[in-house]
């Protein structure tokens, strides 16, 4: 089809600060053929006012009330009222540049089936936009330009929410957004990856994300860093962990226990190292902390999962495992 149908899914929860700016990019999209299917969810503000006055001008807008509660029964809430031959998301409080739909389209179209299209991010901020952010964008779009986003699937969320789209066909393959797994963006780039699908990625910016202190993300506690973990070594598990190798979790700060404390609850076998002096040698969760070996010292066999945070260290890690199988967690 040479002009398919779009379909946009967006949930809205109190967002009338950012509501009409955000419409008003999605109106003024270069691509004309789409629907926007809107949930609210709950608001108590007056986000539905400005929902409906929109509606009366433009009849792409379809509104439906959240039938659950949060942002997973929202999206299937909205997703089961779809028309479109390829679908999206947005988020309320973001912009969309004014060829996001068109760019995003015409690389599925290039690419064929079993894709999904992503482009470049851009954080925004009313004040001074915080460094973690700064970097992950550099991140996340060096890995877009690249069309390498699951490579690095396990560090953090390699197909930004709001900036991705998919035919309808693909996306019921692996599931739509049907999961109970929070954070559900991030799930879904897994179910994305597992699903093999291929990346097709744009090198334009395709989406601008809002940064504010009312953001989901700041304040929801299904975002908390322990839900992120627990996703990664859920897919860990499923996906690419290898039963005939030898498991090696390297790293003992917050996240490297965590991991362990989990491991150990599944009843997953693994050595545990790191480079504190003060904490090899010793017992945590009933598993000993051992120091690094040398590199000569490693089986071909191992798998590595890396829970250190800091670049610099990562770094010099990675020269290390370069020639295994290593997952970064941090």
């Amino acid at each position: 089809m040479l002009n398919p149908l779009v379909s946009i899914i967006m949930p809205v929860r109190n967002a009338d600060p950012y509501l009409q700016d955000c419409l008003d990019s999605i109106f003024n999209q270069s691509y004309s053929n789409f629907e926007l299917i809107v949930i609210n969810d709950h608001s108590s503000d007056k986000s539905m006012e400005i929902l409906l006055e929109n509606k009366s001008r433009f009849n792409q807008v379809k509104i439906l009330e959240n039938e659950g509660e949060g942002i997973i029964e929202a999206l299937n809430t909205g997703y089961e009222q779809i028309n479109g031959e390829f679908v999206t998301r947005m988020d309320a409080d973001d912009l969309m540049p004014s060829k996001k739909l068109e760019l995003l389209l015409r690389a599925l179209q290039n690419a064929g089936s079993n894709h999904v299209a992503t482009g470049l991010v851009k954080y925004f901020k009313e004040g001074d936009l915080g460094d973690g952010y700064q970097k992950y964008e550099v991140w996340l779009n060096d890995l877009t330009k690249r069309a390498a986003n699951f490579q690095d699937r396990y560090k953090e969320c390699v197909i930004p929410s709001p900036s991705w789209m998919t035919s309808k066909e693909d996306f019921d393959r692996i599931g739509g957004f049907k999961t109970s797994r929070y954070p559900e963006d991030y799930d879904l780039a897994f179910r994305m990856f597992q699903g093999n699908l291929k990346v097709a990625g744009v090198n334009e910016l395709c989406h601008l994300w809002r940064d504010h202190d009312r953001r989901a993300s700041r304040n929801d506690s299904n975002y908390a860093n322990n839900n992120f973990l627990d996703l990664k070594l859920h897919y860990f598990l499923l996906l690419d962990y290898k039963t005939s190798f030898d498991l090696v979790l390297w790293g003992a700060g917050k996240k490297g226990k965590f991991l362990a404390q989990r491991l150990v609850q599944e009843g997953i076998p693994f050595k545990w190292i790191c480079d504190n002096p003060k904490k090899i040698g010793k017992h945590i969760y009933g598993k000993l902390i051992q120091e690094i070996p040398a590199k000569e010292q490693i089986s071909l066999t191992c798998q590595f999962i890396i829970a250190v945070a800091n670049s610099d260290s990562q770094i010099s890690i990675n020269q290390t495992v370069s020639k295994f199988e290593s997952y970064f967690f941090a």
